[in-house]
């Protein structure tokens, strides 16, 4: 099988499709907007700055759009049996005017939450680029709702998951509660209110040895630091800055119970909840998006109202105080990732998906 992917060649995203369908012998290629490399895979480069796509206005993006030639020439060259675009504007719209068929989009998230509703013209490219594909793919159902409202065809719904044979349980006892997030620090993702609920929680249990770890970056760095300060716990909050994709599995395995307190109804799908989740880690999560659908609520999560400190309060200082609770959360959590968010089993789907695609053509 000879699979083209329209894709960030430096997304950690596509890394993980790559290294799936690289490991099972298939030619795969690469057409990325930005430079990159990685082993087994043939990657071209459309020598577009990365810094310009993230942060320039949209008409400064869509310079992109001059590549289209080349892309149109690569796609022909290659020929693949599979050309798939992951993220539903950009990428989607290259893929979409090549005119190649078999044509797959993957939606991603603000391809179809933000993206569309900037303008009327934005809207009719999404609906182009997506009546233009053969098949689509979402990571959760809460996006494939969304998705809907821009085509009536049928959307696949292919699960996120994680490597179970790496995110593995491995606790310790230790005389401490570590209580603990890896997220972005932007201020969509609460983790002030984190920071908030923390100090309440260590306020109501001053018998406990209770800590708090943060890792990620972001434009909230400072303020959560000085926040921290300014509530006087500061001693008992260590920020890991980022945190190397090896390092994330030794923080999940070493949290008592993992936050993601995020504030975004559009959060397509929570993969870091996953994560802990196999790594046999309670979580908390906001009552928004794909966070519910990752985890089970009631069995391997507690969920607290988005933007409320009060109930995220309540939330951890549950599990805090339950350590039966917490040690059986997390053995649900870690089956309930092995059920249904296997990164082997949920590649294997999609590589089915994939074979009844090129038997149709």
């Amino acid at each position: 099988m000879k699979i083209c992917y329209l894709a960030d060649i430096n997304s950690a995203h596509t890394h993980k499709w790559l290294n799936y369908f690289v490991k099972k012998g298939y030619d795969i290629h690469v057409i990325s907007l930005g430079k990159g490399e990685y082993e087994g895979v043939t990657v071209h480069c459309l020598d577009v700055d990365d810094t310009v796509m993230k942060k320039a206005s949209d008409k400064t993006k869509m310079g992109y759009l001059k590549k289209l030639t080349k892309v149109k020439e690569l796609v022909k060259k290659i020929k693949p049996d599979i050309l798939h675009a992951h993220y539903a504007s950009s990428y989607g719209l290259l893929g979409a005017l090549t005119n190649y068929h078999p044509y797959v989009i993957s939606v991603w998230g603000s391809d179809v939450y933000d993206f569309p509703i900037k303008s009327p013209l934005h809207k009719f490219i999404i609906k182009y680029n997506l009546k233009k594909a053969d098949y689509i793919l979402s990571t959760s159902n809460v996006m494939k709702k969304e998705t809907e409202k821009y085509t009536n065809k049928e959307i696949e719904v292919t699960p996120f998951g994680v490597d179970i044979n790496k995110f593995v349980p491995n606790k310790i006892d230790k005389d401490e509660i570590i209580i603990g997030t890896i997220k972005t620090l932007e201020e969509k993702y609460g983790v002030q209110y984190l920071v908030k609920a923390f100090k309440e929680v260590k306020d109501r249990n001053k018998n406990l040895n209770l800590k708090l770890r943060i890792g990620g970056k972001g434009s909230q760095e400072s303020y959560l630091k000085e926040l921290s300060k300014k509530l006087g716990i500061e001693d008992d909050v260590t920020f890991l800055g980022f945190v190397r994709p090896e390092n994330v599995i030794k923080e999940f395995q070493n949290f008592d119970m993992a936050v993601f307190p995020s504030t975004l109804d559009s959060e397509s799908f929570g993969v870091a909840a996953v994560e802990s989740e196999a790594c046999g880690t309670p979580v908390i999560v906001s009552d928004v998006g794909g966070l519910m659908e990752s985890t089970k609520p009631g069995v391997t999560s507690l969920v607290a109202k988005k933007g409320s400190v009060s109930e995220l309060t309540d939330r951890i200082d549950e599990l805090v105080k339950n350590k039966e609770l917490r040690e059986k959360m997390g053995r649900d959590a870690r089956q309930f990732v092995i059920d249904n968010y296997s990164l082997e089993d949920n590649f294997s789907y999609v590589e089915s998906i994939y074979k009844k695609i090129i038997n149709m053509f």
